[in-house]
């Protein structure tokens, strides 16, 4: 007993001897076998060397020997990435107000996130909460559905600085010492309570520790409090304040004249009631009006036989009212589009020759024509009573510059915006509504007559490769879904080798259509504005395709810009861009329209940065009639935004249109309202 109390206890002499002979004699046993460990071990090591060696050859072999398939595949999905990243950037500085560097890394986001949440970020990335907290306690939890069960609402999405958990509940990051358990959802404009893409309501609820302040450290305005059990819920809904534009730059406002101003003997409407809204107009300084030249009226009978008596009457009671002019060369049709109240054919020489060549007119895969505006495979066609579409187009415009010199001579003309396709703007009519097509279907190609066939034959020879002279035979019909179809789902043949070849011969074609058109303009217009106008497709932008953008003729896949090419031809001519989306918000285009996915800021965005970035000016005009101030804020937003290092704002505004609907008093004033916010002028109903 005492023996093994000794060995447990370690404490005898006889057991300390016996245990070193025992452990000579497993030294010595150790020694033979670790000999034959080691041999073995440099038998295995030798053999190891060898195979790692031929691995590493084979390896390196088939490096050098990788399909070029593999590596575009690499680089594709590098330009994803990087432009998700860029994209995820871009949202959180536009949209969030953050600081971010221009090179920003994910370090700097969490960091951006960690601050916002009230925590401590130090430069070497140490984190702490700005309050410390005792030992031993962790943050209160409050779970999301025990909340929404307590103030008897739905559960409010997670805002910023409030972390999901798993379980369905939210984690915050830092409370008040007071025992205050809150939430605070904070609108994406700070200005405009009624944008916001999460409810505008703050709720808080306070325990035992009272009632404390909001997250963001402004004061609790209580509006009404309901007892609910043993805690009180205190419902808030602020008035955001507005953001004062007083001392920004000036944005030049002009506003766009009814479409039938002009009748089709070209005669000038209603000449005294005209001038008396002018007048008006005038009265709150807003800088010009635009007006549409059609190709329709003032060469309607025969070629160059140009009609220009309505629009001199016109441009002369502009001139006396001491107002500037933007003039479109509008050679497209009007009517059968949405806001279209008038009908403006093509020439009637032109729908002649139309009748004996429908070819002369885009066409789909059915072999449906579009008479809207002319294809622009004929731009180079002499099939216009012996002239190319460009030169009509030349002539047209030479006309119009002599017969008005006197306005360009007198600066009262300071722009000319150049007709390029459908509704004038640079695309190809992709949603035509004649057709059937309807918001938000994806369209379709616009490319099946026979002259813009012949050119993409010569593209696919060129390629090596006759047989692409076609185009996409699972690319669906007009109201199609992306994911309905074969050629713009997720990994569909848009991104195949095919696809990028289609894609980028039909794309190339807008962007030379457009550069010819406006070298020419450029000619006739010497030493005056010109600018372009680009519309803005925004359904299905959150798909990896692009389905709409690119049927129109915008190739703007998630992994390539669309517009950076756009923007350098236009630069090339010193040419300005007018981009359509002014006054479209995300939240409102998702609530009518879910399931497309659309994104009119994402949108609005990119193409802003595209003009800016080759330092180009852009101009804007509103989408869909505006008269209320939630519409107003947005366009104010867009033209001067906020927090951007580099000052940049639009070149000018064209506000669509003149209507009665505009001349209404309660209408009338918030428009003259919007207009000193544009023109940096301090307004003095400002909401504080």
């Amino acid at each position: 007993m005492a023996q093994a109390m000794g060995r447990l206890g370690g404490g005898s002499e006889y057991d300390e001897e016996e245990e070193m002979e025992m452990g000579v004699k497993d030294e010595d046993d150790d020694d033979e076998e670790e000999d034959e460990e080691d041999e073995h071990k440099r038998i295995q090591s030798s053999q190891q060397q060898q195979q790692q060696q031929q691995q590493s050859n084979a390896m390196s072999s088939s490096r050098r020997c990788r399909p070029k398939e593999e590596k575009e595949r690499t680089k594709l999905r590098e330009r994803h990435r990087r432009a998700i990243t860029a994209r995820i950037l871009a949202g959180l500085r536009r949209h969030g107000n953050y600081n971010l560097r221009i090179r920003a890394d994910i370090n700097d986001v969490i960091a951006a996130l960690a601050r916002e949440a009230g925590w401590v970020v130090l430069p070497d990335g140490t984190t702490f909460p700005s309050r410390s907290q005792p030992q031993g306690t962790r943050p209160t939890s409050v779970s999301m559905s025990s909340t929404s069960q307590m103030i008897g609402t739905t559960p409010l999405a997670s805002p910023r600085g409030v972390v999901s958990s798993p379980s369905g509940g939210v984690r915050t990051s830092d409370f008040r010492p007071c025992g205050l358990k809150s939430m605070f959802v904070p609108s994406s404009l700070p200005y405009d309570s009624t944008t916001s893409a999460v409810p505008s309501r703050v709720v808080i609820v306070a325990g035992d520790g009272g009632i404390g302040e909001r997250l963001d450290n402004s004061p609790l305005i209580s509006s009404c409090m309901d007892v609910v059990d043993d805690k009180q819920a205190i419902d808030i809904s602020p008035k955001l304040p507005e953001r004062d534009f007083a001392g920004t730059p000036y944005v030049p406002v002009y506003v766009m004249l009814p479409l039938g101003v002009i009748n089709m003997k070209c005669e000038l409407v209603d000449p005294d009631g005209f001038l008396q809204q002018l007048r008006i107009l005038k009265s709150i300084n807003v800088d010009g009006v635009t007006v549409d030249c059609w190709w329709g009226i003032v060469e309607a009978h025969a070629p160059q036989e140009y009609e220009w008596t309505g629009y001199k009457r016109l441009f002369q009671i502009v001139r006396g009212l001491k107002l500037k002019l933007q003039v479109v060369m509008s050679f497209h049709e009007c009517g059968g589009n949405v806001g279209d109240d008038v009908c403006i054919p093509l020439p009637h020489w032109v729908a002649e020759i139309g009748r004996n060549n429908p070819e002369i007119f885009f066409t789909d895969r059915e072999g449906r024509r579009n008479s809207e505006c002319l294809t622009w495979g004929i731009d180079k066609e002499r099939v216009l009573r012996g002239r190319t579409a460009a030169e009509v187009y030349f002539d047209y415009m030479r006309s119009f510059r002599v017969e008005f010199d006197e306005f360009f001579q007198d600066g009262i003309i300071s722009e000319i915006e150049i007709g390029l396709g459908p509704c004038g703007e640079l695309r190809y009519p992709s949603y035509p509504v004649k057709h059937g097509w309807r918001y938000p279907g994806i369209g379709e190609f616009q490319c099946y007559d026979q002259y813009l066939m012949k050119s993409l034959s010569k593209a696919a020879e060129a390629r090596g490769h006759s047989f692409w002279a076609r185009g996409p035979d699972n690319a669906g019909s007009y109201n199609c879904r992306p994911h309905d179809t074969g050629f713009f789902c997720d990994g569909g043949d848009y991104d195949g080798y095919y696809g990028r070849f289609f894609l980028d011969w039909y794309s190339q074609m807008l962007i030379d259509h457009g550069d010819r058109v406006i070298s020419l303009a450029k000619l006739a217009f010497e030493g005056t504005s010109i600018a372009a106008k680009l519309s803005g497709v925004h359904w299905w932008y959150r798909t990896t395709s692009h389905a709409a953008e690119l049927t129109a003729g915008f190739y703007n896949p998630c992994n390539r810009d669309g517009y950076a090419g756009i923007a350098t031809m236009l630069k090339k001519h010193g040419c300005a861009l007018n981009f359509i989306c002014a006054d479209l918000r995300t939240i409102n285009q998702h609530e009518d329209f879910s399931e497309a996915l659309t994104d009119p800021e994402g949108l609005m965005w990119q193409v802003l940065n595209a003009a800016w970035d080759v330092r180009m000016p852009v101009a804007s005009e509103n989408a869909h009639p505006c008269h209320d101030r939630e519409g107003y804020n947005k366009i104010l937003e867009n033209a001067k935004p906020m927090n951007d290092p580099d000052g940049r704002h639009l070149a000018a505004f064209t506000y669509l249109r003149l209507s009665p609907a505009l001349m209404e008093r309660r209408s009338f004033l918030e428009f003259q309202r919007f207009v000193k916010r544009m023109h940096g002028e301090a307004v003095l109903d400002l909401q504080s």
